[in-house]
Parts: C-alpha cells; sequence; structure tokens
C-alpha cells in the first residue's frame, strides 16, 4: 500500500511507540518516531507545568516541524509512512498548558507551519483506562516522567477524545489497548494490523482533501481557483491573514527555495570533480537528485504568494499577464540576454 501515512496517537505510556516500531515491518513501511528525550525542558516542565509550559512547547512544536517537513514527503515518495505522532496533536498539548498570550502565539505559530505538514491518511487512537496506562508509565521508568501527575494524564485523555471526536478531514481507527500486548502476543499485533489495513482500504489510499468544493479548485488548474482554494482553506483552518506574518512566511519560504538551489550548486561542483566533467554536464544530474525536494518548496512559495494576493486584493493571472504584456515591449540589458562567457 504505497503512499499511506499512518500516525499512532495516544496518550503517554500507551504504547504508540511499541507498537510503531512493530507494525513497520508488516507493512514494509517507513518510520518516524517522535524525538521527546533532546527537549531540554522536559524534566522541568513535568516538575513544574506552569513555568516551563511554553518553552517546552515550542521547542516541540519547531523539533516537530524540522521533522516532519522534509521527512514525511521523503518517505512517502518510496512508499508507506508509519508514525507515532501526528504534527497537529502538538497544539492538543499546548490547550492543556498555556494560556492567554502564550496559548495565542503558539496557535499563530503552529497554524503556520501546519500548512506545510502533510496530513495522515489514519490516525490509529489507542486507549486503555487510567490505571493500566499509569503502570505502563511505572513499568517504563523514564526519569523524567516519575513525578508525573496523575490528573494530568487524566486531562489529557479527556482532551486527545475530544480533539479527536471533532477531527473531520481524517479518518480515526480506536483501539482500545487494555487487554492487547502486542510486544509478547503476535496475535494481537496481528489483529491491529488487519484492522489498519481494513480502515485504509475502506478510505482508499489518496490524501484526503478539506471538501469536494476545495478539490474542484484545485482541479481547476489555473491561478483564480488556486486563489479561491486558498482563500476558503484560510477560512476552514482557521489561518492567520495578518499581511506581515504572512510575509514572513513567504521570505521563509524563498529561503528554503534558495538552500535548494544552492545545495544543487554544491551538488553539482562535487559531481564535475569527480566525473572529471564540466559543471554544465554535471548539473542536470545534481537537479535531478533534488528535484523533489525543490518542486515542494517551489510549490510553498507559490502558495504563500497567492495568499498575500488574496490578502492585498490582487488578481494574481491578470496581473501576471499586465506584467507580460509589458515585458514583451520592454528591451533588457545584455547580462540578462546574452550567456555569460566565464
Amino acid at each position: 500500500m504505497p503512499n499511506n501515512f499512518v500516525a499512532i496517537e495516544g496518550v503517554i505510556g500507551v504504547g504508540k511507540t511499541t507498537l510503531a516500531r512493530l507494525l513497520q515491518p508488516k507493512f514494509k513501511a517507513s518510520i518516524l518516531m517522535e524525538v521527546f528525550e533532546e527537549n531540554p525542558f522536559l524534566a522541568e516542565f513535568y516538575g513544574d507545568r506552569e513555568r516551563y509550559a511554553f518553552q517546552t512547547q515550542i521547542f516541540f512544536l519547531l523539533s516537530r516541524y524540522h521533522q516532519q517537513h522534509q521527512a514525511v514527503p521523503d518517505a512517502l515518495s518510496q512508499g508507506m509512512l508509519i508514525s507515532d505522532y501526528t504534527f497537529a496533536k502538538d497544539e492538543l498539548f499546548a490547550w492543556l498548558n498555556l494560556k492567554d498570550d502564550e496559548l495565542a502565539m503558539y496557535g499563530r505559530v503552529h497554524a503556520a507551519l501546519g500548512e506545510k505538514i502533510p496530513k495522515p491518511n489514519l490516525i490509529v487512537y489507542l486507549q486503555a483506562d487510567h490505571e493500566v496506562i499509569m503502570r505502563r508509565i511505572a513499568h517504563r521508568d523514564r526519569p523524567y516522567e516519575r513525578n508525573m501527575d496523575p490528573e494530568y494524564i487524566r486531562n489529557l485523555t479527556s482532551a486527545y477524545e475530544a480533539w479527536l471526536s471533532n477531527l473531520q478531514d481524517i479518518p480515526v481507527l480506536v483501539i482500545n489497548t487494555n487487554e492487547l500486548d502486542f510486544l509478547a502476543n503476535e496475535q494481537d499485533l496481528d489483529y491491529v494490523a488487519s484492522q489498519i489495513q481494513k480502515e485504509l482500504e475502506a478510505n482508499g489510499n489518496g490524501k484526503p482533501i478539506e471538501s469536494e468544493a476545495q478539490a474542484t479548485l484545485l482541479n481547476g488548474g489555473d491561478i483564480p481557483a488556486f486563489q479561491e482554494f486558498h482563500r476558503q482553506l484560510d477560512v476552514s483552518k482557521g489561518f492567520d491573514p495578518d499581511l506581515f506574518f504572512n510575509y514572513i512566511l513567504l521570505v521563509e519560504e524563498m529561503g528554503e527555495v534558495a538552500s535548494e538551489l544552492i545545495k544543487i550548486w554544491g551538488d553539482a561542483k562535487h559531481l564535475a570533480a569527480e566525473g572529471s566533467c564540466s559543471l554544465a554536464e554535471a548539473l542536470p544530474e545534481a537537479i535531478n537528485r533534488n528535484r523533489a525536494t525543490l518542486r515542494s518548496e517551489l510549490a510553498d512559495l507559490l502558495a504563500y504568494t497567492l495568499k498575500i494576493a488574496n490578502y492585498t486584493g490582487i488578481d494574481l493571472e491578470q496581473a501576471y499577464l499586465d506584467k507580460m504584456k509589458q515585458n514583451l515591449s520592454r528591451d533588457w540589458p545584455k547580462e540578462r540576454t546574452q550567456p555569460r562567457s566565464d
């Protein structure tokens, strides 16, 4: 089942990582694991949540973004991907831990970054009774979890279930794990794998699109349709329309395009040196190696250009046509029209 993205979710200690690792060989999938030990604020957070909540959440948000932004598209280009977390769930923890201005600031950053992360085709939500979860947390005995407040786990469970019950654009498979032991019992693992496969087949392999209307706009294939798509997406996702904020994100995307072009240039120089050929001869291979990532970054750049056109009331297609008409009658400097001799 190529190109499916399955995310395992559930509260701390329910068994997400164990299940993801065991499912990987069954589905011949790539795997993406949450990196949480590296958060320098995590131990302090469990001891004093109010004091260290904002630092902990922002670190997790940026860490998860940097991990998923590149890793998810790369993995999906090769086949199926299984992850032990979703990018979206980071906001759930923020709702529990942040307040007022900190929560508002976090929400704006999360919404902007979330636009760039592919959504799973399926979320597998692992449930367990509170007592079972607390036993599992105690059994794995991670140092920073030893002072875990049981009430925090109760609140987290409630938040998870509220979040998933309101989730409309991603199918959710709920599995109660009270009596399941994936590690010790192969039949339990086979049962979960079969449920996942059935759910994927029932929902199809394609990445869900927000609505049929938005899908139609994307299939329209012209700039006005794309602008309207982003207008609807902003509303349905609650994206921040602040012009300056989106300008910053546009500049960020320009930087990422530049980084990819620099990488292509560096790869071409390396290939030329290795193969005793000219830079011009090595360049096509360097482009081919990096085309998928550059393609994605250029798409992000276009998306923010469309959004800024929307926020400023510009018909981008007409603006482009008008500008190109001007260019047709324009006299260009020689350095733009003649190849360099060096």
